[in-house]
């Protein structure tokens, strides 16, 4: 707040010693992404997070502040209003009521581009690289294919991830012509079999056209009751005796019979969760029996557990 005072009201700053009080400014972190081919004087949303001891940034202001690259140039200059889509309060004695996030709030259209960053498109030898957003051989074969059976350039599949498309001296001065038309080209893409298990929260993300070989699945549950029950045992009137408290605990079980369902080569993770639905088993139980059937060398796909 005095480097502000200073800078802006050209007041003395020894004046105040003492007199600041900064309930109401708070030290927060401004980031942004960057996006290529953006232009100076265009705006870009910043995000604004608080990175000290303040309680809530809702409504709150940010002040110019210069956003600066690795390479220590000033690529965005950020300020405006913060917007939280939260709102906190508190009342005497401790009561606090709180709603989304008040420390994380942006600023849209806050941050002003003041320098560009430079992309290259077509290196000098001609060429111009397409980078696939999921790398995947057969999916990079493909468009290799659908490019050079278009006859728009030359390309050819490096690896999993990059195309290489050397540019014809028909699209040598419409780079941006060739790029929107090889975009418009369509193919068919590889995906990967896949299932995702978080046990934190016991959600489980599969495709449903994974296929499984033949298995045998046998799912049981037992039920376990703890039951506590408090009896009160009154004396006689005028007996001289004391009242007495017993607790009596009841275990009982209840096993029920175990289901089997097999299943036929060629059956999908989905008819999978069907039956295991059928079955009544939760997530948690699922996720088990998934784990199983991989351990068990029936599922074809990739578990990968987060």
């Amino acid at each position: 707040i005095e480097n502000v005072i200073q800078r802006m009201g050209n007041i003395p700053v020894n004046e105040l010693q003492g007199q600041l009080v900064a309930r109401n400014a708070a030290l927060v972190m401004v980031t942004c992404q960057l996006p290529a081919f953006v232009k100076p004087g265009q705006q870009v949303d910043v995000t604004v997070a608080s990175v000290g001891d303040a309680k809530s940034i809702t409504n709150g202001v940010l002040l110019q502040t210069p956003l600066e690259a690795a390479d220590g140039h000033t690529y965005v200059v950020a300020q405006g209003p913060i917007s939280t889509g939260g709102f906190e309060a508190s009342g005497p004695g401790g009561s606090a009521t709180q709603k989304n996030q008040v420390l994380v709030g942006r600023v849209p259209d806050g941050g002003i581009v003041e320098r560009e960053v430079p992309v290259t498109v077509v290196d000098n030898t001609g060429y111009m690289y397409i980078n696939l957003l999921n790398p995947d051989y057969a999916t990079s074969a493909r468009a290799a294919d659908a490019i050079n059976a278009s006859g728009l350039a030359v390309a050819t599949s490096l690896d999993a991830a990059t195309i290489r498309c050397y540019v014809t001296s028909a699209y040598r001065d419409r780079v941006p012509d060739l790029i929107a038309r090889v975009e418009q080209l369509t193919l068919r893409a590889d995906h990967v079999a896949k299932v995702v298990i978080e046990e934190r929260t016991g959600t489980i993300i599969m495709g449903a056209n994974t296929r499984i070989d033949p298995v045998a699945l046998s799912h049981g549950s037992l039920v376990i009751k703890v039951q506590a029950q408090t009896t009160t045992s009154q004396p006689g009137p005028l007996s001289g005796g004391q009242t007495v408290t017993t607790t009596n605990s009841q275990v009982s079980a209840d096993e029920k019979p175990a289901h089997t369902v097999v299943f036929e080569s060629g059956t999908t993770l989905g008819q999978l969760i069907r039956a295991l639905n059928s079955l009544g088993v939760t997530p948690r139980e699922m996720i088990s029996i998934v784990q199983d059937i991989k351990a068990a060398g029936a599922l074809n796909a990739q578990l990968e557990i987060i």
